[in-house]
């Protein structure tokens, strides 16, 4: 087993200041930080306030899908990450379309509600099968990839810890939802999950940051490839530095064949 395959040491060591700082930029990357919350709440918060006025469903879906357009042209005038927004923008087309095709204006929440609760049970079964999806989510952002699952198994304790933890706050979220999807009217519903959109996911990113402070720091494998390669061509110029000094009959060992038969002789 090489160096890069042996597995780091499984300690309860927490991670230095400079590390827990990492991950706290790696999370706010990863979920979008104020502004992506804000992205995500703003087009359902505009559709249930102005059907709430008004009970029009048709304005109350126009004005939700165009606030999600500007923001998505906003990303694109400053040139910022489009990730989150374009996310929003799918997320409420489909609504719309639900809505306008039922005729129901409920059914806007409907597939913002099943994509959390297949999400939810993502989250649980990668859990259970050990490849929590956390950790495929976080992976790359921490430059990890998947070096934790073998190679550093307490940052994948931390990721299935992680990965239950928004399983089961999104399972919670998603038993508070439906009954009211089925018993309560669209206003009621539809501030209710507004209400729900943004403590549930703190909390969930909360713990996740808990659980991976107090891991072990990740595996940076894109530093250990580069330097693979460099030590790789430091290698092979130093083979063609020692192949140019070399003589070109250095290589030839024992004496010609005619003092050879002299000394036989």
């Amino acid at each position: 087993m090489t160096s890069l395959d042996k597995p780091t040491e499984d300690t309860d060591q927490t991670q230095p200041q400079d590390a827990r700082v990492v991950t706290e930029a790696a999370l706010f990357e990863a979920f979008g930080g104020v502004r992506g919350m804000v992205e995500t709440v703003v087009p359902g918060l505009l559709f249930v306030t102005v059907f709430t006025v008004n009970k029009n469903l048709h304005l109350s879906a126009i004005a939700a899908l165009a606030v999600s357009l500007v923001l998505v042209v906003v990303r694109l005038v400053m040139r910022d990450t489009v990730k989150h927004a374009f996310s929003g923008v799918f997320g409420v087309a489909f609504g719309v379309a639900f809505a306008m095709f039922t005729g129901d204006a409920k059914n806007f929440y409907l597939p913002g509600m099943l994509y959390t609760l297949g999400l939810a049970v993502a989250y649980v079964v990668t859990a259970l099968a050990g490849v929590p999806l956390i950790g495929l989510i976080l992976g790359p952002v921490f430059k990890e990839n998947l070096s934790w699952r073998t190679r550093n198994p307490g940052r994948k304790k931390a990721y299935t810890k992680a990965s239950w933890a928004w399983g089961l706050i999104l399972l919670a979220k998603c038993a508070i939802l439906f009954p009211l999807y089925w018993w309560a009217d669209t206003t009621q519903l539809g501030w209710v999950l507004i209400a729900l959109k943004i403590p549930p996911f703190l909390l969930a990113v909360w713990l996740t940051w808990v659980f991976l402070a107090k891991a072990p720091a990740p595996i940076d494998v894109f530093a250990e490839m580069e330097a693979q390669e460099e030590a790789q061509k430091a290698e092979k110029e130093r083979k063609a530095a020692l192949a140019a000094e070399t003589p070109a009959g250095a290589e030839t060992t024992g004496e010609p064949h005619g003092g050879r038969h002299r000394r036989e002789a």
